[in-house]
């Protein structure tokens, strides 16, 4: 499991697209920084942190069906995806190996917008407990996520169809707390409360705002896990047919 792991992660590495994706990342991240101290009236430098993560974070999550498109997709169009299923490796390891490889990459993208929060320590005010929290919050977030990209990848040859199926995913996620909120479903209190138990941005928000619950970490931790077993049941159902 680590070799492929290894594999998986120097794919990323050895090319631009890590890095890309990266700068991509700190792109956006930077305009929100120097959108926020612009608007300031004094010259130190105090603003929410966790703010910019939320305010963007239909940009940010949008970044990782692009991480995720070729992991499966790739296999399968060119043609290694049958010596991947027929290799001693199990299943389940390949789809951990792959889904620890993108899970690596990505914290590495949020770990280099940290040079914002300790650039503003040096003229400001940063609250380091609720900026970790968010980043957490953040993090399960993109667990989900990529867990979801994955799972697409894996029923695609195509990389450009995986990303564009898993755009409409995270976009589909987003519009969950839109939809929750909407007089229709409000006038429904018992639908209402499962739509909202579901909406992962609604949980976010108290991530966001410096609470950390545990109710919250069980349920992005959970809908991780199911989504990488059906993954895997799914890749499982493939790799019988090519024996």
């Amino acid at each position: 499991m680590f070799a492929l792991y290894k594999k998986e992660l120097q794919s990323f590495f050895y090319s631009p697209f890590a890095y890309v994706l990266a700068a991509l990342f700190m792109f956006i991240f930077s305009i929100s920084f120097v959108s926020s101290i612009s608007d300031l009236g004094s010259n130190t430098l105090k603003f929410s942190f966790p703010n910019i993560f939320y305010n963007n974070f239909f940009y940010f999550i949008f970044i990782i069906p692009i991480l995720t498109m070729r992991s499966f997709a790739d296999e399968r169009k060119g043609g290694t995806e049958v010596l991947l299923l027929t290799s001693p490796l199990s299943v389940t390891k390949i789809v951990l190996a792959k889904f620890l490889s993108v899970v690596t990459v990505f914290l590495f993208m949020m770990l280099t917008t940290l040079f914002f929060p300790i650039y503003a320590s040096f003229s400001g005010q940063v609250m380091w407990s609720s900026l970790i929290c968010v980043y957490i919050g953040f993090f399960l977030w993109g667990l989900v996520c990529i867990a979801a990209g994955l799972l697409l990848s894996s029923l695609t040859g195509n990389a450009i169809i995986a990303a564009v199926l898993g755009e409409i995913v995270m976009e589909g996620l987003l519009f969950l707390d839109t939809f929750a909120g909407s007089a229709l479903v409000q006038s429904y209190p018992k639908f209402n409360s499962v739509v909202g138990w579901f909406s992962m941005q609604r949980r976010f928000v108290y991530f966001s705002q410096g609470m950390f619950r545990l109710e919250d970490l069980i349920f992005f931790l959970s809908a991780a896990a199911v989504v990488i077993c059906w993954n895997i049941l799914s890749i499982e159902k493939r790799r019988w047919s090519h024996r």
